[in-house]
């Protein structure tokens, strides 16, 4: 065959090799990844799918430009386990004033105070006080004031690495929803950047998201005032940090970040409406409003309920009355029970809480 005659036919049928441009060839399409493996088919998925495939085509009036593709997610009972047999950051409090050697005998006493009402709800059911979740706010803000930032980190690892109260199997730094966490990769496929809004602390969030690739700058939480290891009180707008200083937590609380305030700290610190958002609790419905009051593109908002009481610490009825209220609400509602073929993984079984 002379040359001229083999470029035509490059030219015509493509890069192919050792085979022939007939008309009967076909062509195989690219092999798309399963990214939902561990979820049955179900509403919640089906809209979610619809809803990416809808903003993510060009030719659809509902386009969304990949900068603008923002979703913001909670994480104690969105992504990472919450009925262990409560909070993380409450569990590690409790740890931290009642049961560390390091500091149990130094804690206030309102923070000592905190800590024992936390115990009590957890191992006596009594009913925690009203808005505890300040009262908690302040103590935390004392119980690790003087840490610098990477003494927390690692405190908040050590503690997340110990055995989960409830399960077997796993620890609590393992804790996370398994199918939630094939969302996260389905979205950033898709060009979505995600971000975690938790009412925990910014720093707790950061240290337990690590682990499944969430950026740490994508984390807002709760704060407390930092300061310079040398800095004594001086203000910091008076200061200059010198390069051997390190940041050193205090006990000032700077926000709890719940409710109305996620949205505050949405729009101070990424500065854009999102178009997804994902909770399981009604201090997400702000968060949540806020992204379907988009004026610009089209948004779709998902609850989460704990309903699995097979698999997981749950009451299912209080989780399917939420589940009625989630709804009439506009949100898209994700049942553990019905929608996850697993919570947490192969091995991981349920157990009752021991004390």
């Amino acid at each position: 065959m002379k040359l001229w005659m083999f470029a035509a036919i490059l030219i015509i049928c493509g890069p192919v090799v050792l085979t022939s441009c007939s008309k009967e060839e076909s062509i195989v399409a690219p092999v798309q990844k399963d990214y939902f493996t561990l979820w049955n088919t179900c509403e919640s998925l089906t809209a979610l799918q619809d809803y990416v495939k809808d903003v993510t085509d060009p030719k659809s009036k509902n386009f969304i430009k990949e900068e603008d593709r923002i979703a913001t997610f909670d994480m104690d009972g969105t992504l990472v386990a919450e009925l262990y047999p409560t909070y993380f950051e409450y569990n590690m409090l409790e740890y931290r004033v009642l049961d560390d050697p390091t500091y149990k005998d130094v804690a206030p006493d309102d923070v000592r105070e905190t800590a024992q009402e936390i115990r009590d709800f957890v191992r006596n059911g009594k009913k925690l006080p009203a808005h505890f979740d300040m009262k908690h706010a302040y103590a935390a803000a004392k119980a690790y004031s003087g840490m610098t930032l990477a003494e927390f980190d690692r405190y908040v690892k050590d503690y997340a690495a110990k055995p989960a109260n409830g399960f077997s199997g796993m620890t609590y730094g393992q804790g996370f929803y398994k199918p939630m966490l094939q969302v996260l990769d389905y979205l950033k496929a898709n060009g979505f950047t995600l971000y975690v809004i938790s009412g925990s602390d910014r720093f707790i969030c950061r240290a337990l998201v690590e682990s499944i690739g969430v950026d740490p700058s994508r984390v807002i939480g709760m704060d407390v005032k930092l300061r310079s290891s040398r800095q004594g009180s001086e203000e910091g707008v008076n200061y200059t940090m010198g390069k051997d200083e390190e940041l050193v937590r205090t006990d000032q609380l700077i926000i709890k970040n719940l409710k109305t305030n996620k949205v505050f700290q949405i729009s101070q610190e990424i500065g854009k409406v999102p178009v997804l958002s994902f909770g399981n609790s009604g201090g997400d419905s702000a968060m949540h409003n806020y992204c379907l009051g988009n004026k610009t593109y089209k948004t779709a908002a998902f609850m989460l309920i704990a309903d699995d009481e097979a698999r997981d610490h749950a009451n299912r009825e209080k989780a399917l009355n939420l589940g009625a209220q989630w709804r009439e609400a506009g949100y898209h509602v994700i049942s553990m029970r019905d929608d996850f073929k697993t919570i947490y993984g192969d091995g991981v079984v349920k157990t009752d809480f021991s004390f």
